[in-house]
């Protein structure tokens, strides 16, 4: 699918910390551990029988199995409940959290925790005062972030004294308090106690969360904490945790020692991602102070870097004349900077406006490589000027997929601009409607999300919505369902209705290939072979069996060969294994989200998706922590090899085959 779902993900690319220090970079329970060649665990009847409920959605049929004799079941039952979400089982989990079995009682927390129901909050809270197990208390405790009240977050904030010493319970207490700052739930007492989880004598994994939640928490004002946050981004010893910290500085903006220290940052860190997100902290009100740091990033060995410094000249410069950027960027030679940049200088524009235009178009049109194609056009769409240019290359006849799509998206964002003449919207309202009519899912899609901005107040240009209606019955479900989707919304919209419940695809649609999944080794790998070099993952079978599947199936048809890494963020994710190579394609089948036990940490391998139980055949690989994408996105492989290739990838690198490998 398009985008992650997470995926307008351009807006999440804050990427937050990560395992270093010799850890592995995604957190696996030890009921996975096995040898490469070992069978998996579906061997057993019985797990194969919870896997199903799982996958069918059947909470009636997972409960029983908590009361099973065998400890096993009960927590593989509770697990299983964790993808499900049904706010049905939190009854029955919250008896599990008393379990004789500390494996169950952890397995309940987790899967209390992924129903996010306010119900759970109380026999969270009273079990972290009686668990004996310093897991399952910390489990306890970052699950209770998940469903706590503003009334009850005191409680997160204030561990008992005996826990005071509890590395466990000060992990726990830092991931409760992240995942609630993710829904909004914070205070003054909660802040002031995740800088104090910062402290370095503190364990690693309390430290990433405390600095995540600073990070990512929305609304926060930390100019009182930038000295404390400061110190953390200079000197943790885990790049994750300075990654993180280096985003959580952004919130402290007015702070008159922060645009030092991140122009340091962004010139020093030997790490390349906290370099990153020391540039995407840096705000337009720093511009001055920073300014010099950020054009010596341009020219950073690590194009990531330069890419991120040229979109904070696109995003905060003011005052400097477009054909500036024009000539820095004519002296680049990564593509993606270059284009960006370009994008700045169409942005600043002047009295060389034309000229510069001219020379974004001449570039376009000597390019050879599609995607550097895409981006000239993504920075066209700074300048409604180039609306005609635009217009001409998106619906002509035989033009590749790729730029259909970025030319669709320029010219929404032309029509976005405050300098977009009235009289040509009328104009715009048609050329979105020709893209409804295309029969190209992302023409159709980007056109419709156009349509139903209430900021483009388009809704009085249409008459009726028939004409998306035509549209979305000659869409195929499951394939085409992102822009099923986008046109079922705007439909609603123009007629001003409530938009109902999406079409997911059921489990009979494309259930799990139980002969298949056994044939698969606990231990699989499988190789990718990139224009970049060698990345080895490991199929983690036993957690998301439907998914390795899947995955395995399309290997062996050889689906994966010849696509290209179609989006890279950043500090964030490399995605690849679209059909159409621009986001925009899907198998002819949807999976269900497998939401095992596991973290995203660097180097996970996630599957894609448009919304819970949407997976397909996009997948995506973390540069480093991504902890809000944890419990949402299936993870189904890791990376146990070549993150250095992975580190490097940029959009339009190919996939040349991948070949599983024992």
């Amino acid at each position: 699918m398009n985008h992650l779902s997470f995926c307008r993900l351009a807006a999440a690319t804050t990427a937050l910390g990560s395992l270093s220090l010799g850890l592995p970079a995604c957190t696996i329970s030890p009921r996975t551990a096995a040898t490469a060649t070992a069978p998996n665990k579906f061997a057993d009847a019985t797990l194969r029988q919870i896997a199903t409920a799982q996958d069918e959605r059947q909470t009636a049929a997972l409960l029983p199995f908590l009361d099973r004799p065998d400890a096993l079941y009960r927590r593989e039952a509770a697990l299983a409940l964790a993808s499900v979400q049904d706010k049905a089982s939190v009854a029955a989990l919250s008896a599990r959290l008393g379990d004789a079995d500390a494996g169950v009682r952890v397995a309940a927390a987790y899967a209390l925790g992924q129903t996010a129901d306010s119900t759970a909050e109380m026999a969270l809270r009273e079990r972290i005062f009686q668990e004996k197990d310093a897991l399952a208390r910390q489990y306890a405790l970052e699950s209770l972030g998940r469903c706590v009240s503003r009334a009850g977050l005191g409680n997160l904030v204030r561990l008992p004294p005996a826990l005071g010493a509890d590395t466990a319970a000060l992990s726990g207490q830092a991931w409760g308090l992240y995942r609630a700052g993710l829904r909004g739930v914070t205070s003054e007492g909660a802040v002031g106690r995740l800088v104090q989880l910062l402290n370095s004598a503190n364990p690693y994994r309390a430290r990433l969360a405390a600095a995540s939640a600073l990070a990512r928490t929305r609304g926060l004002n930390l100019n009182s904490y930038a000295a404390a946050i400061g110190s953390v981004a200079q000197n943790d010893p885990a790049y994750a945790v300075r990654s993180a910290a280096a985003a959580a500085l952004s919130k402290a903006s007015q702070a008159p020692t922060v645009p030092g220290v991140l122009a340091n940052l962004a010139r020093r860190d030997p790490d390349y991602r906290v370099r990153i997100s020391a540039l995407r902290a840096m705000t337009a009100a720093q511009y001055a102070p920073v300014k010099e740091a950020a054009w010596a990033a341009l020219t950073d060995a690590h194009e990531h870097v330069a890419l991120t410094a040229a979109e904070f000249f696109l995003n905060n410069a003011t005052g400097e004349p477009g054909v500036m950027f024009l000539e820095k960027a004519n002296k680049l030679t990564a593509w993606r900077p270059r284009a960006t940049l370009l994008a700045a200088a169409l942005r600043l524009g002047g009295a060389e406006q034309n000229a510069i235009r001219a020379a974004v178009q001449e570039r376009y049109a000597t390019a050879t490589d599609v995607y550097e194609k895409g981006y000239l056009l993504k920075a066209l769409g700074e300048d409604a000027g180039a609306y005609e240019f635009v217009t001409k290359v998106t619906f002509a006849p035989a033009r590749p997929v790729v730029i259909g799509t970025y030319g669709i998206e320029a010219l929404v964002a032309m029509r976005r601009l405050a300098g977009f003449a009235v009289e040509q919207q009328p104009a715009f309202a048609l050329t979105m409607q020709r893209a409804i009519a295309s029969g190209d899912v992302a023409l159709m899609g980007t056109a419709a999300e156009a349509i139903r901005d209430p900021k483009l107040d388009m809704r009085r240009l249409f008459a009726n919505a028939d004409f998306l209606k035509q549209a979305r019955e000659k869409l195929v479900l499951p394939r085409d369902l992102e822009a099923w989707q986008s046109l079922q919304q705007t439909i609603d919209y123009l007629e001003k209705k409530e938009t109902a419940p999406f079409p997911v695809a059921k489990a009979a649609t494309h259930p799990i290939n139980w002969s298949a999944v056994q044939a698969i080794p606990a231990g699989q790998r499988a190789v990718i072979t990139t224009s970049k070099g060698l990345v080895v993952f490991r199929l983690l079978v036993n957690e998301a069996p439907g998914s390795v599947a899947s995955f395995v199936d399309l290997v062996n048809k050889g689906f994966y060969n010849g696509k290209n890494f179609h989006r890279v963020v950043p500090n964030f994710v490399a995605q690849g294994g679209c059909p159409r190579g621009d986001g925009w394609g899907s198998s002819d089948y949807n999976l269900r989200s497998e939401f095992a036990d596991l973290r995203y940490g660097e180097g996970a391998v996630g599957l894609a998706s448009a919304g819970k139980d949407t997976e397909s055949c996009q997948w995506f690989i973390t540069h480093a922590p991504t902890p809000h994408l944890d419990g949402r996105y299936t993870i189904f492989a890791q990376v146990i090899s070549g993150m250095d290739v992975v580190s490097r990838l940029e959009i339009g690198d190919r996939i040349q085959k991948i070949e599983l490998m024992r």
